[in-house]
């Protein structure tokens, strides 16, 4: 009972110290006496400091990382304007909305140092914030390498959201050889305005969102009165977003839209009625998109954005098809290696974006 109360006296003791920094002294006079960060989710992080010394302290800076993926490990530092004094206290906020915001679960590291008129100088020891979303109360549920964030609804809406991301990574894994290789977040807000109220400037039409350097899932759906076919789609389209960028990631190159957006359509399952009506209609008239222009960017009118969504998933599936899952495996491995995107084409298949478009476009005038 002695040493279990020990234990229990030693543990909140290193809590306590964790929770509020210990004094850092340079030992010539120079002391840092608090520092923290505070996020007001999503649109500022604040940065406080408190230190003293014997001489006027005449420098402080603040050093930071965001913890997502990198080619090159990234410290931005920032100088902390303050009335030089014997005893300083300075902030610093990082304004979201002029840089755009961190999701939630990212988090940052940092730390500080000092430098006073005799030129002393005191370097903090790093810590790191977790960014939150604290306006709602977040359960969890974990499988494998996925954990999803929930806060309205029952057990049994959060584990029929699980089981769609599990199968969604499933059919990914089986059309294209492509698995998770980091723990990825999935937040399920309750709502498309709760999502957008996550999210700095947001486009009002947002339901989902992949933050793919962050390993991060953010999208909104309802449990009441639950779509499931939508909630397993819009699961499975933002998921496989994750899954790709993962494995392509390089500092050279990103992936075509068309293959980005395919996958993650193909993911999804069966084309819905509303891209074929789109995809008929544009074939009948000789509007179909070159595979060269869904490189790019997709349109932003909804005529546009459906057939090129519809001729993305076309193209993947005669991909994978025609050619077989190892295939797409190579392929997506070879833009890892950062090809461009006729050169990763000719290497996996023979023919560039021109010879897939005029192999994808006759094998689809014969399908119809």
């Amino acid at each position: 009972m002695i040493r279990k109360a020990v234990l229990t006296a030693l543990l909140l003791c290193l809590l306590l110290t964790a929770a509020f920094p210990g004094v850092v002294r340079a030992g010539d006079g120079l002391s840092v006496i608090s520092n923290s960060a505070v996020m007001e989710f999503p649109s500022r992080l604040v940065f406080d400091i408190a230190a003293e010394s014997d001489a006027d302290i005449t420098d402080i800076r603040l050093h930071y990382r965001v913890d997502r993926m990198e080619h090159a490990r990234i410290t931005s530092e920032i100088y902390v304007g303050f009335t030089p004094a014997r005893s300083v206290d300075a902030q610093w906020v990082w304004d979201m909305r002029m840089t755009g915001g961190l999701p939630p679960g990212s988090g940052v590291s940092y730390w500080w140092t000092v430098t006073d008129a005799q030129n002393n100088t005191v370097r903090t020891e790093p810590q790191s914030i977790l960014i939150e979303d604290n306006r709602y109360d977040w359960r969890s549920l974990t499988e494998g390498q996925v954990t999803l964030y929930w806060y309205k609804g029952d057990d049994d809406f959060a584990e029929a959201l699980m089981e769609f991301s599990q199968q969604a990574l499933g059919r990914l894994e089986a059309n294209t050889g492509a698995a998770l290789e980091n723990p990825v977040r999935i937040y399920i807000y309750a709502s498309s305005a709760d999502l957008q109220g996550s999210m700095i400037y947001p486009q009002e039409w947002t339901g989902g969102v992949a933050y793919t350097r962050y390993g991060v899932v953010a999208m909104g759906i309802s449990p009441s009165g639950f779509d499931f076919d939508w909630g397993e789609r819009v699961i499975s389209h933002e998921l496989t977003h994750l899954v790709i960028h993962q494995i392509t990631f390089n500092p050279y190159s990103g992936l075509p839209t068309w293959l980005d957006e395919g996958l993650a359509m193909s993911s999804e399952g069966e084309l819905q009625a509303s891209f074929l009506n789109v995809l008929e209609r544009a074939r009948k008239e000789s509007r179909l998109i070159t595979v060269r222009s869904l490189a790019s960017p997709f349109s932003v009118y909804a005529d546009e954005s459906l057939l090129a969504y519809g001729q993305s998933y076309m193209l993947v599936t005669y991909l994978i098809d025609e050619y077989g899952r190892d295939k797409m495996f190579e392929l997506l491995g070879t833009f890892r290696q950062g090809s461009s995107y006729d050169e990763a084409l000719e290497q996996v298949y023979g023919f560039d974006m021109d010879g897939l478009n005029t192999r994808w476009r006759a094998d689809f005038e014969v399908a119809q």
